[in-house]
């Protein structure tokens, strides 16, 4: 027979809102105590058997949030022994998203990962000097307020949208505007925790957005396609990681 739950383990403590997506919500939990230091680098969390048990869902759902963990590299899955903490993203996260909403965050990225380097391949081919005015506009702006530390996250999207807009191809465009509520957070939560580290983060991140559009300035499609993926793959890494300085 398989112990009981630990009742003193923090991470088995709150209960469940039903109104959020289960998954999302054991994902929250699990990052929101790695953030805090409550279950530390290298540490073992709670077996699936325990987790399921105390907030009594399935096995599967507790898989699919430890899945999410691993592909966004805050845990680690060791065959036969249970999964354990990897590595531990900003404290600063839990500052500017609550807890069960990151997990949609990071799937927003995931889609954008999918979806703009081809938009950005299609602009460089197709953009014309209206379209390059747009995008370096955006740009212009994202400058001034992030080395002033006051970031405005429509500004990125705006930068986004505009090489979406570039590529000539509506349906990127109806697409990113689907996900203008999701992916306005997603960048306000980045660009709050870039804000908050050194400027030389600030420049890295400016610098990424430049060099997509000379990229696509210079009509270089399969540049701008590996910029657009390098800069969202390295926003993804820069919220999960603590030790991210860059």
């Amino acid at each position: 027979m398989s112990p009981p739950p630990d009742t003193d383990d923090p991470l088995l403590n709150a209960p469940i809102r039903k109104r959020e997506t289960l998954a999302d919500q054991i994902y929250g939990r699990i990052l929101e105590l790695i953030a805090a230091g409550q279950l530390a680098e290298g540490e073992k969390l709670p077996s699936e058997h325990q987790i399921s048990a105390r907030f009594s869902v399935s096995r599967p759902v507790v898989r699919e949030a430890l899945a999410r963990l691993r592909d966004d590299g805050i845990v680690i899955a060791r065959h036969g022994i249970g999964s354990f903490v990897r590595r531990r993203p900003p404290q600063g996260l839990m500052q500017h998203a609550r807890a069960g909403d990151v997990a949609g965050l990071m799937r927003c990225m995931e889609a954008r990962i999918a979806l703009e380097p081809a938009a950005a391949r299609y602009a460089a081919l197709r953009a014309n000097p209206r379209d390059l005015e747009r995008i370096e506009a955006a740009l212009q702006t994202m400058e001034t307020t992030m080395r002033a530390r006051q970031p405005l996250h429509e500004a990125d999207f705006d930068f986004h949208m505009a090489v979406a807009v570039a590529s000539g191809n509506q349906v990127f465009c109806d697409m990113l505007n689907a996900t203008r509520p999701v992916m306005l957070q997603a960048i306000s939560v980045a660009q709050k925790l870039t804000s908050a580290g050194t400027s030389e983060r600030i420049e890295v991140v400016l610098a990424e957005h430049r060099q997509i559009l000379e990229a696509i300035r210079g009509h270089d499609a399969e540049g701008a396609g590996l910029l657009m993926s390098y800069h969202l793959v390295q926003a993804r890494q820069r919220v999960t990681d603590q030790e991210r300085k860059t």
